[in-house]
């Protein structure tokens, strides 16, 4: 370990920064943010730092640096142009034990500027020892993606109650246990909902007394397949969950992100097979609450658009269950963006709509008419059974036979599959090409962009410190 990291309380220490361009700037802010006062010196100064000096945030010295500036300094950064000038900063500072950085000299630095993921109070600094910043920089990204903005506010919370928990539980192990409870309960999802009121109040309550824990369901959209479509809220939740519910369109990458530990349920859900009825999956979710249990219901796309996510709602509120619902990337817009399709097009489509091949046994047929008119897309979900039936009512109702058509098969997957063509051969293109589930049926003139647009698996994506951190307990 080349450098011990610690964190320093810089509140009115003073610290010298000789330099006064952007990189100065830079260091400067850093240092005011931490309550630092600060004192620059150089020959002349940006306009910014002038301005940090007329509102008294800063004092400037506009002179070269010499020996008499480090009088009294805790910190020294070196941020000139000029090797010299740096090379004698760190001499005369390292001669006074004065703690000094040189920017971008690792050599001459006794302390360095790690990368900071900031959630105030809670601080996490990674650093490389000065030898890969940047890769620094990229390793930070990924924590910012998986630590929630809540995360400070809660530690601001359970801080005030550190004294108070301290006199009621005298014994350490009693402490730990109480905020093993507490991180474990629905003060967290308070905190994060912004309710820091009723986050207080139940802090209170687990004080004066020792609840059953409290169970909560997360609805969360898991997107078509691509785990990088994730959004942070879903992945910080699937991390947090004690059993995971999930379908058969859920993608193996995406369950790789789940908590290593949680239990996890399949309720199965293809065309025709369905092998957990959706009545005892509402129950399963509903028993799983109650047992205190925090559960992710994960779905394939968003839960509520042709994921029954309503449904299931609607049953944990009518049995008094807290939840959480957690928008995903739909199929018809991850589906067709992975393709190049663009739903909307001011020359080819003014509206888009979305529509299911599989609806219920006794429901009601669709509005053929409205679905046929020209100058709009029809995103088909479920589509690939019903297909013969959508061709025919389409053209039925006025569509014409040369109307484009794409059938999207794993769409944003690995193995995604595009096939177009035209709306007379929907159902011949589906048979001839074996299109199997999960797969999406764009219809209308956008389709036909497809051959222009297309992207997806053409060439190597350079995303790999763009994914989300994989086996995180």
């Amino acid at each position: 370990m080349q450098y011990l990291p610690i964190f320093t309380k810089l509140d009115n220490k003073p610290v010298l920064v000789v330099g006064g361009g952007d990189v100065a700037l830079r260091k400067c802010r850093a240092f005011l943010k931490a309550r630092a006062a600060v004192t620059l010196v150089a020959p002349e100064f940006c306009d910014e730092l002038n301005t940090l000096a007329n509102n008294n945030e800063v004092t400037l010295i506009t002179d070269y640096f010499n020996e008499q500036h480090l009088d009294g300094m805790m910190l020294v950064i070196a941020a000139t142009d000029l090797e010299d000038v740096n090379a004698q900063v760190f001499e005369l500072a390292n001669a006074r034990n004065v703690f000094v950085n040189v920017v971008d000299d690792q050599p001459k630095c006794s302390f360095i500027f790690p990368s900071i993921v900031d959630r105030n109070p809670i601080t996490i600094a990674i650093s490389s020892s000065g030898t890969a910043p940047v890769l620094a920089r990229r390793l930070r990204e990924k924590l910012e993606t998986l630590i929630p903005q809540h995360i400070g506010p809660l530690a601001t919370l359970v801080g005030s109650f550190r004294e108070k928990v301290k006199q009621r539980l005298t014994h350490f192990a009693d402490r730990r246990q109480f905020w093993e409870t507490v991180f474990d309960s629905s003060v967290v999802s308070k905190v994060q909902t912004g309710d820091t009121d009723a986050a207080s109040a139940q802090l209170e309550q687990l004080l004066d007394a020792k609840p059953e824990p409290e169970g909560e369901v997360y609805v969360i959209g898991a997107g078509p397949g691509d785990p990088e479509l994730l959004t942070l809220k879903a992945l910080q939740l699937m991390q947090q969950a004690d059993v995971v519910v999930y379908d058969y369109l859920v993608s193996d990458e995406i369950m790789e992100l789940v908590r290593r530990d949680a239990d996890l349920v399949c309720v199965g859900k293809r065309l025709g097979d369905h092998s957990v009825p959706q009545e005892d999956t509402n129950q399963m979710l509903v028993d799983f609450a109650k047992q205190g249990k925090k559960v992710c219901r994960i779905k394939g796309g968003d839960p509520f658009i042709y994921g029954r996510g309503g449904e299931e709602v609607q049953v944990l509120a009518a049995n008094q269950v807290n939840y959480q619902i957690v928008p995903g990337i739909t199929a018809a817009a991850g589906c067709s963006a992975y393709a190049g399709i663009p739903l909307t097009h001011r020359d080819h489509a003014q509206a888009i709509q979305f529509v299911t091949g599989h609806c219920k046994k006794d429901g009601q047929e669709l509005d053929w008419q409205s679905l046929a008119k020209p100058n709009q897309t029809l995103a088909i979900y479920m589509g690939v059974i019903k297909s013969p039936h959508i061709q025919a009512q389409l053209l039925k109702h006025g569509r014409g036979a040369d109307t484009p058509v794409a059938i999207i098969e794993n769409g944003t997957r690995k193995n995604q599959r595009v096939v177009t063509g035209q709306l007379g051969e929907l159902a011949d293109l589906i048979e001839r090409h074996s299109i199997i589930s999960p797969a999406l049926l764009i219809i209308g003139e956008v389709a036909s962009l497809h051959e222009q647009l297309h992207w997806f698996g053409e060439k190597a994506q350079t995303s790999s410190f763009a994914q989300p951190l994989t086996g995180v307990a």
